[in-house]
């Protein structure tokens, strides 16, 4: 009978410890993966590098920047319509994106191409100059 309790018990304490290097192993996986997209909403680099690829989008009317982002990423301009949308609310160009047809390049940033979405800080930005 000892013996069999002896087992149960540790059986109990190995199960116990697993949980808990799962648990650990979990947090840090999503902690990783956190700061990764937290890195990359202020640091992402352009899709290509040297001269790029232009390519012509049309934003619709009521267009959300989620929208944006999935047009965006569809026409290989981004990586992740997620991290636009997050760039896109951290931004000077917040709520300020406007439809239309636009030329952008493979080669620009995320906030370079909010920036050509944007025509009233591109003036302003033109007049201050």
């Amino acid at each position: 009978m000892k013996i069999g309790k002896a087992i149960v018990s540790v059986v109990a304490i190995l199960f116990r410890i697993l949980i808990c290097l799962f648990l650990i192993l979990m947090i840090y996986r999503m902690a990783f993966k956190a700061y990764d997209f937290g890195y990359r909403v202020f640091a992402e680099p352009a899709v290509s590098e040297g001269k790029g690829t232009d390519v012509v989008v049309e934003i619709p009317i009521g267009s959300s920047a989620s929208d944006i982002g999935k047009i965006l990423k569809d026409a290989g301009l981004i990586k992740d319509d997620m991290l636009f949308t997050a760039q896109e609310l951290l931004s000077e160009y917040h709520g300020k994106l406007e439809p239309g047809t636009y030329s952008l390049n493979t080669s620009m940033t995320s906030e370079e191409m909010m920036a050509a979405m944007c025509p009233d800080t591109e003036e302003s930005t033109e007049e201050d100059s």
